[in-house]
């Protein structure tokens, strides 16, 4: 009885991981796409005013 009730605990305890780490993975991108973007900003504006645009 104790070894089926800590083996579906581990299951769960498995599964609610996956689901974070999936859910991380995600925010991760996410952050790294704002960050990508931040930079492209900054490189456009660079090259403006090199070039006098502003």
């Amino acid at each position: 009885m104790f070894q089926q009730t800590m083996k579906k605990l581990m299951a769960v305890l498995m599964v609610a991981g996956l689901v974070g780490g999936l859910a991380g993975c995600n925010t991760v991108a996410g952050a790294g796409k704002d960050i990508q973007r931040g930079g492209e900003v900054v490189e456009e504006t660079s090259h403006d005013v090199q070039h006098g645009a502003m």
